[in-house]
């Protein structure tokens, strides 16, 4: 009897693209989800498992054979290539195989044709690492030296892989086609089918004799110091890729792309929105009332600026192209400067006395607000329409 059919896995839903998605869209995809799930980058454990998912999804989409193989309903990488094995299992001798010995049987693996060995040299894959930088770095810019944990090329055996004076063998089960051929019995009759050699893993070689130092991987993992340019005007959240200082891939291949991603610490006076920057000054209520001259440190001068009397609470006074500077083009943003009266809470007798003396020559006397054409008449009158 046979088992029920396995639930296929949405692979182009995993990468969020189409069915029709061309190949391009799919290496966008899964560049721009791997930075984001990356185990370097997301320590989560649900993200790790995203991570499996969106490789597993890239491997198959990335191989056309593969994605036939899903288009037509399967699954290439579920037990017995699609989730239609019988009872002999993937490889088995049962009346039924899988999904993937029926595709072989119409794509190449009846007829004899092979997919060829699998290279052992890979491209790498992106890493992104995190910068701290201050507000003053992130505003002019700055050469940051920055340490990285990547797979490096092996210098012993330089990506090769084997030990000095040895070199591969092609693999004696294949014959270093990468692959293996059984015949086998399904509903449909007889089914050559084709299977990625278990000696060789699919490569067609072995390696007799491994380099010591890589164990055969061609790559290391080392700690590398570089130095980035941080341009001015960058933000918080922004990152800066450094082309093919990434990981280097299995077999010594080209390396992938190192992200660096700016985080901007708090300043401890200025906040910024955009390319402006705005902070709070708090000024006596004598000062605000009669007028004053601040003198405001900026990220790089220093600016005079008058208050003018009879300013109120919550004022802004604005600066103009004492900023940060723009990071595509010329020029700066503004400097906005909030201003926040300050009210006395404790007064002597003679200060008490002094301000008494002052509200009574203004007719600002806490009685003489609760007669008519008071403040709180007047608010009254505001809201009856009467103003």
């Amino acid at each position: 009897m046979r088992t029920p059919n396995a639930v296929a896995r949405d692979y182009y839903g995993i990468l969020g693209v189409s069915r029709d998605a061309s190949d391009d869209e799919i290496k966008r995809a899964y560049r721009k989800l791997a930075r984001q799930f990356h185990p370097d980058v997301n320590p989560d454990p649900e993200a790790q498992e995203k991570f499996k998912d969106i490789n597993a999804a890239y491997e198959v989409l990335s191989d056309d054979r593969k994605r036939q193989i899903v288009d037509l309903g399967g699954d290439p990488l579920a037990p017995g290539g699609g989730g239609m094995g019988g009872p002999g299992g993937p490889g088995g001798a049962g009346p039924f195989v899988g999904f993937q010995d029926i595709m072989d049987a119409f794509f190449g693996g009846a007829a004899g044709g092979s997919r060829g060995p699998r290279p052992r040299t890979r491209p790498g894959a992106d890493a992104i690492l995190r910068l701290e930088l201050d507000l003053n770095e992130t505003a002019f810019g700055v050469e940051a030296p920055i340490t990285v944990d990547t797979a490096v090329l092996c210098t012993t055996c330089s990506g090769a892989g084997t030990a000095a004076g040895t070199h591969l063998a092609t693999c004696e089960a294949c014959g270093g086609r990468g692959e293996v051929q059984s015949v086998q019995r399904t509903f449909l009759g007889q089914v050559v089918s084709a299977r990625p050699c278990t000696v060789c893993q699919g490569y067609g070689t072995t390696i007799p004799h491994p380099c010591p130092t890589c164990a055969g991987d061609g790559r290391v993992r080392t700690r590398r110091s570089l130095t980035v340019k941080i341009p001015a005007g960058v933000e918080d959240g922004m990152r800066i890729r450094l082309a093919q200082q990434g990981e280097v891939g299995p077999g010594g291949g080209t390396a992938g792309d190192l992200y660096v991603e700016i985080h901007e610490r708090p300043h401890d006076v200025y906040s910024r929105k955009g390319d402006d920057l705005h902070c709070r000054v708090t000024v006596p209520m004598t000062a605000a009332a009669l007028g004053t001259r601040l003198t405001i440190k900026t990220l790089d001068s220093e600016e005079t600026v008058d208050v003018k009397p009879g300013t109120q609470p919550g004022s802004t006074m604005r600066l103009r192209a004492r900023g940060v500077p723009h990071l595509r083009g010329t020029g700066r943003g503004d400097l906005y400067v909030h201003l926040d009266v300050r009210t006395p809470t404790k007064l002597d007798a003679d200060q008490e006395r002094m301000l008494r003396d002052f509200a009574k020559t203004r007719g600002e006397e806490v009685a003489e607000l609760t007669k008519q054409g008071g403040f709180f008449s007047r608010m009254r009158d505001a809201f009856n329409g009467h103003a």
